[in-house]
């Protein structure tokens, strides 16, 4: 009888169990900080959808009506739209490759090699993430303009060909600590160098923080603005940040065909966040995780 009891209770479907004051609060403030979070976009597009001198009616439209999808179009055709999004996309690309490189290259060398000074050696790269860039930005700007390559997009690439960025040397460096020494050992035995240690065997198991920090790095790079605004200065040259300004005059401002374009600007970069989603949040998991 007993026996039968436990058979039937295991059929009873359970009450699902109503969630407390504390996670009702909880979903609460996130709830709050969706909204907060959301809002900048729902202001981009309300007021890219707005026609002109309509932007900052009141009381304020929670949605414009008509909805001015010309604006769009405007937007794109006004300025050289294609031309700027090239630049910005190239530098992005080529700077985001030599900065993964030159990352992946010196956090394997702080992760899985061992030489004299390299704990120093790694503190005095995580020291330079407290160097401002108003420090450095004088100097750099001086040496390329004495190599003549201001007004070209190299200022910009160059850089991160021969350095990086020490952020991106601890997470790689952290990440390269999960990975079992075992393998380094057996691939030594073998014959392989640290170069194909690393090529063949480091690399390969890396693709998620490999995907975290090529977002992170092209997200940078295609929105930066104090870099471009330093060493570019035709319009054959701009990047997309640069060229928002074109919609801004001394006196007005055309807020709705900014906004339409800003949209257009961030359209790849949320894709990329979509693709790269699932590798980003495994990366940033990984990265947090020592070694020996």
């Amino acid at each position: 009888m007993s026996v039968q009891h436990s058979e039937d209770d295991a059929l009873v479907t359970p009450r699902r169990r109503r969630p407390g004051p504390q996670r009702l609060v909880l979903y609460a403030l996130l709830a709050v900080a969706l909204v907060v979070a959301l809002f900048p976009g729902y202001w981009m597009l309300v007021t890219a959808l707005t026609q002109e001198g309509k932007e900052f009616s009141y009381p304020p439209a929670i949605w414009p009506e008509p909805l001015a999808w010309e604006n769009f179009r405007i937007a794109l055709t006004e300025w050289p739209f294609d031309t700027y999004f090239l630049n910005s996309f190239m530098i992005a690309g080529l700077g985001t490759i030599g900065a993964l490189l030159t990352e992946a290259m010196a956090g394997y060398a702080f992760a899985r090699l061992r030489f004299p000074g390299r704990d120093l050696w790694f503190s005095i790269c995580l020291a330079t993430l407290m160097l401002p860039f108003v420090v450095t930005m004088i100097p750099r700007f001086v040496i390329f303009s004495q190599l003549g390559l201001v007004d070209t997009i190299w200022p910009l690439v160059i850089p991160y060909w021969f350095g990086g960025s020490a952020f991106g040397v601890f997470l790689f460096r952290q990440f390269f600590r999960t990975i079992p020494f075992d393998l380094d050992e057996a691939a030594t035995l073998d014959g392989a160098s640290h170069a194909r240690i690393w090529w063949s065997i480091v690399l390969p198991q890396s693709r998620a923080i490999f995907v975290t920090l090529a977002l992170l790095h092209f997200v940078w790079f295609w929105n930066d603005f104090m870099g471009p605004l330093i060493y570019l200065h035709s319009d054959d040259v701009k990047t997309l940040p640069l060229g928002l300004l074109n919609f801004k005059g001394q006196y007005t401002q055309d807020w709705n065909l900014m906004m339409a374009s800003a949209l257009a600007m961030t359209l790849p970069i949320l894709v990329l966040i979509l693709l790269g989603q699932r590798y980003f949040q495994k990366g940033m998991a990984f990265t947090g995780m020592g070694g020996r």
